[in-house]
């Protein structure tokens, strides 16, 4: 079972009407990063001098250890954040809610299952006591899917979350975030996390590296894999023409609902190369069935929310949408229909740290021959293997993206 069986698909599809899609600069939101860029250093030390001499202008991350104002202290404070030696840090959560979190942390409630991945990756799963439903079904985190199971993260288990005793807790259902938060002991730190935004990604990636002390992690994802893969796509797309983008259109999880230009998705056609057919529009919308024929997508890619995934092995459910698709009357003069470029990719690459890989992927399907080199599947056992630390073999099981891609070495 996929991240999105626990009744998700309709948040899911909401998580891609972002923008932008990916951010090459980020603020680091922690109190201390006085030069607003995305590190703590000692240029941030030079900054908060430069404020108490009165050459630089005060920034609202100066006061490092948040006590209203910028003095000596916060160059002690941000000191000892360079040398990992803080006992406390102020983070700026999702939600904006200004949150200081006690370390070092050592019992972690993880209700974010887009955020999984990312504290595998820093190699603290150890910590994590208890998670929400869904990653009880990650099969690929073995270590994770066999703990206690608290719910989901709009209606947890707030008796069991409590028996275990976590100093920590991670959520990502922001409409209730301040609720939870004073529901639970004042023991429970509370933060709020996205990881389904990609131009927040690295941030609250590095975020959690500051929180549990992984920052050389978290940058060898940043700058190993992330820059690579992302720098290599924009390489070869961010030149062409309108001429040379194929018009795209991307089906969320229901027939003929959308992207409009106000979207992540609307972002990521760009990235790879693409238009968007419906980059008029905001949000995602439903539209007209004549509207799609009308503009004459080159290339369709419609969101697998079921039937795809690391426990699925056979590929046809994902064929049967497939022809069902293709074979709506609407759609039979399309261009993209005719020429069989339409594809089913597992919408659940578009969320977390592993939303790359679904880029990877589209960028594949919409430019087959400027991409004809990449290899999305060794990309994504990379991502496994090596960031992950996970032994899944995608040789054995899972099936992402439908029809297979083609790779010519």
């Amino acid at each position: 079972m996929n991240r999105l069986a626990f009744g998700l698909a309709v948040l899911a599809c909401i998580s891609l009407a972002i923008m932008p899609a990916v951010a090459d600069d980020y603020t680091l939101d922690i109190f201390g990063n006085a030069n607003m860029d995305d590190t703590i250093d000692e240029d941030d030390v030079a900054h908060v001098e430069g404020i108490i001499e009165g050459i630089n202008d005060a920034t609202e991350l100066a006061d490092a250890n948040y006590d209203g104002q910028i003095d000596e202290a916060d160059i002690a404070q941000i000191e000892l954040i360079i040398a990992g030696e803080e006992k406390e840090l102020t983070i700026i959560d999702y939600t904006d809610r200004i949150v200081t979190v006690s370390k070092p942390v050592e019992r972690v409630i993880l209700l974010n299952e887009y955020c999984a991945d990312a504290l595998q990756m820093l190699g603290v799963q150890n910590k994590i006591v208890g998670v929400s439903n869904p990653i009880t079904e990650y099969t690929y985190l073995p270590g994770l899917s066999t703990l206690p199971a608290l719910g989901m993260a709009k209606d947890p288990d707030l008796e069991a979350i409590i028996s275990l005793d976590p100093d920590l807790l991670i959520t990502w259902w922001s409409p209730t975030v301040s609720e939870l938060a004073e529901t639970l002991p004042d023991s429970v730190t509370v933060v709020d996390l996205s990881f389904t935004k990609p131009e927040n990604l690295t941030d609250e990636l590095m975020m959690l590296g500051y929180i549990f002390g992984k920052r050389d992690d978290a940058s060898r994802y940043i700058d190993d894999f992330h820059g690579k893969y992302i720098g290599l796509i924009k390489s070869r797309t961010e030149e062409l023409s309108d001429e040379e983008r194929p018009k795209v259109y991307v089906e969320c999880n229901k027939p003929y609902k959308t992207y409009g230009h106000t979207t992540g998705a609307h972002q990521s056609i760009n990235l790879a190369g693409g238009r968007n057919i419906f980059s008029d529009l905001e949000g995602i919308p439903i539209v007209d069935p004549e509207a799609i024929l009308e503009r004459n997508p080159d290339v369709i890619i419609v969101g697998a929310y079921t039937d795809a995934g690391y426990e699925v092995e056979d590929p046809s459910k994902l064929a049967d949408l497939r022809d069902e698709i293709m074979s709506r009357p609407e759609f039979a003069d399309i261009t993209a229909v005719k020429d069989g470029k339409v594809y089913m990719v597992d919408v659940n690459l578009h969320y977390g740290l592993d939303y790359l890989l679904g880029i990877v992927h589209w960028a594949k399907i919409i430019h087959p021959d400027l991409f004809v080199d990449l290899n999305p599947q060794e990309i994504h056992q990379e991502y496994l293997t090596e960031y992950l630390g996970s032994d899944f073999d995608l040789d054995e099981k899972g099936v992402f993206v439908y029809p297979p891609l083609e790779v010519t070495v």
